[in-house]
């Protein structure tokens, strides 16, 4: 029984399917399929079934469960111990949401790195809310950037989320003229839009938009773009799309729930648990160098460089 054999069952069993545990470890389905095959066929047991698109725990399984999230959370001290009795640099794993990964992680943790003074390895991906949780939860991430994660966590003593940065989502569009209500319009969205715990989500929810009339595009920029040419109507942190709005390439769409108030939040362990590094970038978010970041990140993450699996270290 490995250590990586056991983050492959958490993930499986807590995300609900081999896919999602797949991408939160950014490696391919078979890969997970065959780590959990042989923690089953080593303990005999199936531990988790499939149950419709989602995952069951078996008897065995559900009492397996807490001390192998146990286990690979001491599996994560103990690297971090090595790591620190060898003098290697500290380790920041940052999952965020896919606006914050698009605009603002990269610029955010470089800018980190450069005032910390602190030799730290980074590593920055994309999750959404409820895989946040379980990714801190189970020490596969060290602080998550984005919605509140307070509502949806399982464990809610073990995560604090605070406010980082505060702005107000509007709806553009190109120079169509949109008739009719909201809810006929053809939204567009990046993967934070399907996200019901995010602000976007919640804002699509009180304008009564169905699922049919929202497409999602890879990112935020390419959403904005296609907005433009008229395709439909797209969501936006209002200070990540000014540049546009002063060029002309788009326009502000009055509805009744818009502007928005939006907030991002840094969410970590609770401090007994939190690392060194993830404190570290706690306490930079709230000095006047991040917010400057996080206000005006610059040119962002171009849509070619775009990755959305939150990358993690596997143990063997």
């Amino acid at each position: 029984m490995t250590l990586t054999q056991l983050s492959t069952f958490v993930l499986v069993a807590k995300l609900g399917s081999v896919k999602a545990a797949a991408t939160a470890l950014g490696v391919s389905e078979p890969a997970v399929s065959q780590a959990l095959a042989s923690l089953r066929q080593q303990l005999g047991d199936q531990l988790v079934t499939r149950a419709g698109a989602s995952m069951r725990l078996t008897t065995a399984g559900s009492r397996l469960l807490p001390i192998a999230s146990q286990m690979v959370a001491l599996g994560a001290d103990a690297e971090a111990a090595v790591r620190a009795g060898k003098g290697a640099p500290g380790q920041l794993r940052v999952a965020a949401s896919s606006t914050v990964m698009e605009f603002v992680a990269a610029p955010l943790v470089n800018a980190f790195a450069e005032s910390s003074g602190q030799r730290v390895d980074t590593t920055v991906g994309m999750a959404a809310s409820g895989e946040m949780s379980v990714l801190l939860a189970n020490r596969f991430a060290d602080v998550a950037l984005g919605p509140n994660l307070i509502p949806r966590s399982a464990e809610p003593s073990e995560l604090i989320s605070e406010p980082v940065f505060r702005t107000h989502l509007v709806v553009v569009a190109g120079a169509t003229r949109l008739p009719g209500a909201p809810s006929g319009w053809s939204w567009l969205v990046d993967q934070t839009g399907t996200d019901p715990a995010s602000d976007s989500g919640r804002l699509l929810a009180r304008l009564h938009v169905p699922e049919s009339r929202i497409r999602v595009f890879p990112s935020q920029t390419a959403a904005w773009a296609a907005a433009a040419d008229g395709t439909g109507v797209a969501l936006a942190p209002s200070h990540l799309v000014t540049a546009r709005l002063r060029r002309g390439e788009l326009r502000v769409v009055n509805t009744s729930a818009t502007p928005a108030d939006a907030t991002w939040y840094l969410t970590t362990l609770s401090p007994e648990r939190r690392s060194i590094a993830a404190e570290t970038f706690r306490h930079y978010l709230t000095t006047a160098a991040a917010l400057r970041v996080m206000r005006a990140p610059g040119a962002g993450v171009p849509p070619s460089k775009f990755r959305p699996p939150v990358y993690v270290t596997l143990w063997s």
